[in-house]
């Protein structure tokens, strides 16, 4: 096994790497490190889960599984970059993508029927969603700015829209029958096995036989009532056209797999209800699955003059909706992972609570999240930016986080233990010895489910925000609801252990409501603060406050302290990535920046040195951070134009950085001696890279594929310089 894993990834990050990882291969050499690659990307997992359909010279191995295995061990060191959180259109997209190729995959069942097309689906149903972490994450999260980078972004702040106290913009949540009021939580004083019936006049169907929890687990179950649901969903589109405003539905259909992609398609028939009164048996029989999003719908229906006619006629008929593409009529309810609530909340309030509308301009939004659990965070922050204006990158202090993920916490709608209800009845969670943990009365349609945190994580989540509440010496808040029922177990966990290591008076236990207020003042003064938090509010501020801060949360640093003693280095987020792929094979033109991959490298060089004793790989991590510094003090960050210096341009420069870091070093006179002559050649090279850099932009590129490009195209278009090839190797 190499000394460091990078892994192999999707879309824009994983375009970047065909051009980064040469360096860093080439520059870890010298210290004896190795770094391989486990391909962790959807095409690749695709390939691995179907090893019957193809050649002996097709198949893949299960890179995922064997990387899940590393983390559980003390060598691991793993740098994770973004990976695509397939929804099905994604999911379908790519296995098309591959049997042009030539994989003989077998389609994915819509509807399967035998027993073979339920295997089949049930194998693509497991590369749903974020089906990766879970596997990966056997740590908790210490996401924070690097100093470096909060530094630049306070030197130089990005651009904020105004916020009106007038301003429309709102959020709308259910006020009751949703997953929040439902909730309910019980703490295993044993190690238990639990099976979930559906209890109904005709009898008993088991929906889970076997669960199994250690001790000490904290279990939750909960359901949203569909009835409910849809109430609310029309009364919102009632209410948006009346106010004059957008209808945006923000949801989590990558994470949570199993239960937003079902709301999702509430919305969509919601959206449509006198189409579907009208044509849904005829939408039916043409395959339609409101789930799918609109875009599926359009397609198959897109021949029907009578469908579309009356689709055209509802759609004048509603309010505007928040659009992804406006330029291409891609609205809101199109895909279900196109609007993601944690990239696009932030985006809407940092630009002063506006969304881009159909005639491609921007007006206040009604913001629906359904569920009650989370949405507070939002309708609070946007309250406070109407009382007290945008927030000031120039002068705000920053919020770090430390998130309770590991070995599955949280994991909240995208288990197996998520259902959509066929016939009314009751949930029943029942543990071995007959006891009834968690009991729900369902109608037909609901949405139940169950999570899960276990002991040990939730232990050493409250021992490192101790850790980094020291290491920082800032205010520090538990976002906690003690009126929330799985808050109020986690709080019985935070109290004592804070309590039993003296440090109860430098923690804040609030829930997020008032966390969130308490936080936004605490930045807008200029101070720091550390959020504490749960797997979801760790997903959804970690994108909130760094786009507020830095414009993006793509250049957090990403810090998971796997438990059994590895590492862990996450490089940001990959919301984007479609549209930069998108570019770069339209103008060849790549402007993703790989700023988090330059922090996370230095995190993971350094740790391999304090793991292995590998000191030259200590030298060779802080002169990362020399680089990255030298990226930003210089403005030699990707741009997003073409014909500018973009993602390739930057990596040439941290290549040069990094090199002269190495040389004027006087720590390892042998590693100084080795990088001498390299970084001469760099600065050398200059113009001749520079120029070979830019003449290769404008014109469309051909990368074989998009989810499963061609290795040997890809390195064409993203190693594009001769020169800077022939230092690098």
């Amino acid at each position: 096994m190499s000394d460091i894993i990078y892994t192999k990834v999707d879309e824009a990050p994983e375009l970047a790497s065909a051009s980064f990882l040469p360096v860093i291969q080439k520059f870890a050499a010298a210290a004896g490190v190795s770094v391989g690659t486990k391909d962790i990307s959807l095409a690749g997992r695709i390939l691995a889960a179907f090893p019957a359909h193809l050649t002996e010279q097709q198949r893949q191995t299960d890179d995922l599984a064997e990387l899940g295995q590393l983390v559980k061990t003390p060598d691991a060191n793993v740098i994770k970059l973004p990976n695509i959180s397939a929804s099905v259109p994604q999911l379908v997209a790519a296995v098309k993508e591959l049997q042009s190729q030539g994989y003989a995959l077998p389609d994915y069942p819509d509807a399967p029927k035998t027993d073979a097309e339920k295997e089949v689906r049930a194998k693509y149903d497991g590369l749903k969603g974020s089906a990766v972490n879970p596997v990966l994450r056997e740590g908790n999260s210490d996401r924070r700015a690097a100093k470096a980078v909060k530094s630049f972004a306070q030197k130089n702040p990005h651009r904020m829209g105004d916020w009106s106290a007038d301003s429309k913009t709102k959020v709308s949540a259910m006020s009751g029958g949703d997953f929040f009021s439902n909730e309910t939580s019980v703490t295993l004083k044993d190690a238990a096995t639990a099976k979930i019936v559906l209890v109904t006049d005709a009898g008993e169907t088991v929906l889970k036989d076997a669960v199994s929890y250690p001790a000490g687990t904290v279990v939750d179950a909960t359901f949203m009532s569909a009835a409910a649901l849809q109430s609310f969903l029309a009364e919102q589109i009632e209410a948006t056209k009346a106010e004059g405003t957008l209808f945006s539905l923000h949801m989590k259909a990558t994470m949570m797999k199993v239960s937003d992609p079902i709301i999702f398609g509430h919305a969509v028939k919601a959206f449509l209800a006198p189409v579907f009164d009208k044509h849904g048996d005829t939408m039916a029989a043409r395959g339609v699955n409101p789930n799918s999003g609109l875009g599926d719908l359009l397609a198959r229906v897109k021949d029907d003059a009578a469908i579309m006619s009356d689709i055209e006629a509802c759609m004048a008929a509603r309010p505007p909706m928040y659009m992804v593409d406006s330029d291409k009529g891609i609205t809101n309810l199109h895909v279900s992972s196109d609007v993601i609530i944690d990239a696009s909340m932030p985006a809407l309030i940092r630009a002063g609570g506006k969304g881009w509308g159909p005639d491609n301009k921007e007006h206040d939004a009604n913001c629906v999240i359904p569920d009650n659990s989370y949405a507070p965070i939002y309708d609070e922050s946007i309250k406070f930016f109407k009382e007290n204006g945008k927030l000031n990158p120039a002068t705000a202090g920053t919020v770090q986080n430390v998130g309770l993920m590991a070995q599955k916490a949280e994991e909240y709608g995208s288990h197996p233990t998520t259902f959509e209800i066929e016939e009314a009845g009751a949930v029943r969670m029942i543990l071995e010895d007959g006891t009834i943990l968690h009991e729900h009365k369902v109608e037909a349609g609901d949405i139940w489910r169950s999570a899960s945190a276990r002991m040990a994580p939730i232990q050493d989540w409250v021992n490192l925000a101790i850790d980094r509440q020291k290491a920082e010496g800032c205010s520090a808040i538990f976002w906690l609801d003690a009126e929330r029922a799985h808050d109020a177990e986690l709080i019985a966990y935070v109290k004592p252990i804070l309590e039993a290591k003296g440090v109860a008076d430098k923690f804040e236990i609030m829930a997020p409501r008032e966390a969130t207020r308490a936080s936004l003042e605490i930045i807008t003064a200029g101070q720091n603060t550390i959020a504490i938090t749960g797997n979801v509010l760790r997903d959804y501020l970690t994108d909130l406050f760094p786009i507020l801060e830095l414009a993006t949360s793509a250049k957090m640093l990403s810090i998971v302290k796997l438990m059994n003693g590895g590492g862990l280095f996450e490089t940001g987020a990959g919301g984007s990535a479609p549209k930069h792929v998108q570019q770069l094979q339209e103008e060849n033109h790549l402007r993703w920046d790989s700023l988090g991959e330059f922090c996370a490298l230095g995190e993971s060089l350094q740790f391999l040195a304090d793991a292995k004793g590998n000191e030259k790989a200590r030298v060779l991590g802080q002169a990362v951070d020399s680089a990255t510094q030298g990226i930003l003090d210089h403005g030699h960050s990707p741009s997003r134009k073409v014909g500018e210096p973009d993602n390739r341009n930057s990596h040439y420069w941290f290549a040069r950085y990094w090199a002269e870091a190495l040389a004027a070093q006087n720590s390892d006179a042998e590693l100084a001696a080795h990088f001498a002559p390299i970084a001469t050649a760099l600065a050398d090279g200059e113009d001749a890279i520079l120029s070979e850099l830019a003449e290769v932009q404008g014109p469309a590129v051909d990368l074989g594929g998009y989810f499963h490009t061609d290795a040997t195209k890809t390195s064409a278009v993203m190693r594009p310089s001769k020169t800077l090839n022939a230092i690098i190797g």
